[in-house]
């Protein structure tokens, strides 16, 4: 049997963190609302909202309107008590976001990178969160800690397993970030983190069952099944770019052939593009919207392949949204249309009739808004406890 002191502090902890989730989405209340929410006594809402105010967490905003009585001393999470740094690690850029504790974007940076070697990326990697962390206002807890996304297979300590289109292989990159900036780090990957940036910030609020699919450079997906991320029993789930859908197609960099990736990333744009003399997805979005046939039928062939891997993954998940993210969602006016169709024809009915293709509301700060949100959700935890 446990210690009465222990199951106190317990109930302590659980009230603490429902009080604080309370604030942070229904704000502004007073704290005979919380109670009257809650379900908890206002004796104790009272004294939890004290402690809370005591840790900066929370903060009186004035009175409300009265009812009958007294007004009502009203309540707002202080979501300046600190701060977080979010980083999308791509294959051809850096982007980084500093964000108060309800994720909203105070700075943000990006650099292009030319390279992928390891000494390249780390020294412009550490340039740019190093901008980002100097630009933090003084607030009671600082920077709270650093999410970032990355473009390959993580495992629960930060290390970069396997990164294809990096060509990186075991890169202890949150240990070498903790020593750099003596902070937490907590990195998974890029996919997974637009998939929580969707889910808490964009397209994705309030769906319980949606994925996301990430397409840059390659194809990563983020799965999120009745409300929760879903990364499977190692914690390597979504790795659906590397899907077969040509059997006797393409060697890819992972080892397979006739992956997905190799026909609906940006990298297969781009490889088609530079035989019509573009080099960038932004040179060709501009030919396109001048009418330029050729670059308009290479945006409509990616919108095929692309739709032959959502049909795959909604006849799989039967999902009730599909989200298409990263930086091919820029293209959005010429690939939807040829998406939707091959969607259309590839899918079983019983699952397409009510599901939805969107299009990622954050556009290219999906990963990075999710990356900070990594670092934001683990400090609130410990926290509410």
């Amino acid at each position: 049997m446990r210690k009465k002191t222990g199951d106190t502090a317990f109930i302590k902890q659980m009230n603490t963190a429902v009080v604080l989730e309370a604030v942070m989405k229904q704000a502004p209340l007073s704290r005979a609302a919380i109670s009257e929410r809650t379900g908890l006594n206002k004796a104790t809402v009272s004294n939890l909202v004290q402690d809370l105010i005591d840790r900066d967490l929370v903060v009186e905003i004035g009175t409300g309107q009265s009812s009958g009585g007294r007004r009502p001393v009203m309540l707002l999470f202080n979501s300046k008590a600190g701060y977080a740094l979010g980083i999308d690690l791509g294959v051809n850029y850096i982007r980084g976001v500093l964000t108060d504790l309800s994720g909203e974007i105070v700075n943000e940076a990006e650099i292009s990178l030319e390279a992928t070697e390891l000494d390249y990326v780390l020294e412009r990697l550490y340039a740019c969160t190093g901008q980002l962390l100097a630009s933090a206002p003084e607030s009671p807890y600082g920077v709270i800690g650093i999410g970032m996304g990355v473009p390959g297979i993580v495992n629960d300590t930060g290390s970069i397993l396997f990164a294809p289109n990096l060509e990186w292989t075991q890169v202890k990159l949150g240990d070498l970030l903790e020593e750099r900036f003596g902070l937490p780090v907590f990195i998974d990957n890029e996919a997974n983190a637009g998939a929580k940036g969707e889910q808490r910030f964009g397209a994705g609020r309030g769906i319980a069952n949606q994925i996301y699919v990430s397409v840059g450079i390659g194809i990563g997906t983020g799965i999120i099944l009745n409300k929760e991320l879903y990364q499977g029993a190692s914690g390597f789930s979504g790795e659906l770019g590397h899907l077969s859908i040509d059997l006797e197609g393409m060697p890819c960099r992972c080892g397979n052939n006739g992956c997905w990736e190799l026909y609906a990333s940006e990298n297969a744009l781009l490889g088609q593009a530079r035989k019509l003399g573009f080099g960038s997805l932004s040179s060709l979005l501009h030919a396109a919207d001048e009418g330029h046939d050729a670059a308009i039928k290479l945006f409509h062939n990616i919108g095929y392949y692309l739709g032959v891997g959502v049909a795959n993954i909604i006849n799989v998940f039967n999902p009730e949204v599909v989200l298409i993210g990263n930086r091919m969602s820029r293209a959005r006016r010429w690939i939807e249309a040829a998406l939707l169709e091959t969607v259309g024809s590839r899918t079983l009915s019983y699952h397409y009739s009510n599901m939805r293709i969107l299009f990622a509301e954050l556009g290219e700060h999906s990963a990075v808004r999710g990356a900070a949100y990594f670092a934001i959700s683990e400090f609130l935890a410990k926290v509410k406890g």
